[in-house]
């Protein structure tokens, strides 16, 4: 965003970022689109649950199908910890339902075609793009408005950031995100 300020009769143009949350900041308003369309709320869930959100690339791609893979294996462990667990892509809400589909995703999956939600949390996007699978014996075509990096937040029920990495190994997020709350 570009913000135009007009100081001692110069006008002065700066570019504006997000500024990335770190371990002690309070976590932003944020809402998005959940995997069956419907409004989600981080305030629905703050002080009830502890929540992981992860933000990964694509749907249906090796590193991001570990990581989802991942946490779908791990739901007892997170559970018991009073953990609520939301990925998040730059895939519409169609794509997740594939994507959760194919591969048995026992969690909510956030749409954040816009990056709207990414740049709530300091998390770089890029550009979208669109992939084909073979899903069940059909070619689906998966479409992503941005596409963010990986990286984990979790976000403690008084609602403050109380773990982040922003050099998230797929396969090994869940564990490293249970070790943070021991």
């Amino acid at each position: 965003m570009r913000l135009f300020v007009m100081l001692m009769g110069l006008l002065v143009v700066t570019t504006l970022q997000a500024q990335a949350l770190d371990v002690g900041d309070a976590a932003p308003t944020a809402e998005a689109k959940d995997d069956a369309g419907h409004a989600w709320r981080l305030s629905d869930y703050t002080g009830k649950h502890v929540v992981v959100i992860y933000f990964y690339p694509a749907d249906m791609t090796p590193g991001c199908t570990k990581q989802a893979c991942a946490y779908r294996d791990s739901k007892d462990a997170l559970e018991a910890a009073g953990v609520k667990v939301f990925g998040v892509s730059g895939d519409s809400p169609e794509g997740h339902q594939v994507f959760k589909k194919a591969y048995d995703l026992n969690y909510t999956l956030l749409s954040d075609t816009e990056g709207a939600l990414a740049k709530a949390f300091g998390v770089p996007a890029g550009k979208g793009g669109t992939i084909q699978r073979d899903v069940e014996g059909a070619k689906v075509s998966l479409t992503r408005g941005v596409t963010a990096r990986r990286w984990t937040f979790v976000i403690g029920k008084n609602g403050k950031i109380v773990h982040k990495n922003t050099k998230v190994n797929p396969a090994a997020d869940v564990k490293q995100v249970l070790d943070s709350l021991k």
